[in-house]
């Protein structure tokens, strides 16, 4: 692949993207370089507050740039009801990035509907907002799904049974399995809209010091952490760039993985990224599709534009 920067990022008038997590780190990035590409951009985040900070910081650096907020709390499946609805209603969605995420939460906690919290947030949530968002994004004519994965997807950890961490809580076994997740559904999102004009797309942004570190509370992560950023982790802009390309470059295939090319995939150009033991399988996409609308309590054809709403 050669070398590639958003300075390739096609003209990006007529398209909207949708953003989770957008108020800070990757999400702000990715909005921040899309706006400059004159992409109409939706920020959506949990604070009001921030995300109307994060919409001031975009028009700053795309003055003209149209930016709409979106509240959306991925730990409560009925914010992820009325947030989509909002959008599937009336809106087109082109690029649609699952991006929002939490990392090593000291101990196991629940989302609102008893969820665990890791894997509740960064796939399940996002499970069931891409499921009540889908008429918006099939409205698209050429419409991308960008799932942002991590490198913890290929840890041994990562297995995806107890998915719940019911019989064991470990907070990074808990991230990466939900980043493996991210990856599986992924691959079988791509599967189940294979001969369509959709693109799904996982994507791992190396490493960068993007807020997800703040809930390493020990004192020896309080100390390791800030050595960590200066010697190890590259820029949250270059973090974004997995995403944006994924976005964007007409080489993107649908199901394809992509990471940073540098040393130990921590930093530089997008490049194919190796996928973790197994991801691939049918089966294991199967499995986790049928849990993911088991535990959500929704259920997700994407070849349909009309996603069924449980009773409430």
């Amino acid at each position: 692949m050669n070398h590639w920067t958003p300075d390739d990022i096609p003209d990006q008038t007529g398209r909207t993207a949708l953003i989770t997590g957008a108020s800070s780190g990757i999400g702000l990035e990715t909005a921040r370089a899309l706006a400059r590409q004159g992409a109409r951009v939706i920020l959506a985040g949990r604070s009001q507050t921030r995300l109307d900070q994060a919409a001031q910081t975009v028009r700053a650096t795309a003055p003209g740039a149209r930016t709409h907020t979106l509240v959306l709390d991925l730990a409560d499946l009925s914010s992820v009801r009325d947030a989509a609805t909002r959008i599937a209603e009336t809106e087109t969605v082109d690029l649609l990035f699952n991006n929002a995420g939490v990392m090593n939460l000291p101990e196991r906690r629940t989302t609102r509907d008893g969820l665990e919290m890791t894997v509740g947030t960064n796939h399940l949530g996002h499970f069931a907002f891409n499921a009540h968002l889908w008429p918006a994004v099939l409205r698209s004519p050429a419409p991308r799904v960008i799932t942002v994965s991590a490198i913890a997807a290929r840890w041994p950890t990562g297995r995806l049974d107890d998915l719940m961490s019911q019989k064991n809580y470990r907070p990074m076994a808990a991230y990466a399995k939900s980043k493996r997740a991210n990856i599986v559904y992924t691959l079988e999102l791509a599967r189940r809209t294979a001969n369509s004009p959709v693109t799904a797309l996982a994507v791992h942004p190396g490493s960068a010091m993007t807020g997800l570190q703040k809930h390493g509370t020990s004192p020896l992560n309080r100390i390791l952490t800030p050595i960590a950023a200066r010697l190890l982790m590259g820029s949250t802009q270059g973090a974004a760039w997995p995403s944006l390309y994924a976005a964007t470059s007409p080489h993107a295939q649908t199901g394809s993985f992509t990471g940073p090319a540098g040393r130990n995939q921590t930093t530089g150009t997008p490049q194919p990224a190796r996928l973790p033991a197994g991801a691939d399988d049918p089966a294991q996409g199967r499995r986790l599709w049928e849990t993911s609308e088991q535990l959500t309590g929704v259920p997700f054809n994407p070849q349909t534009t009309t996603t069924q709403h449980p009773p409430t």
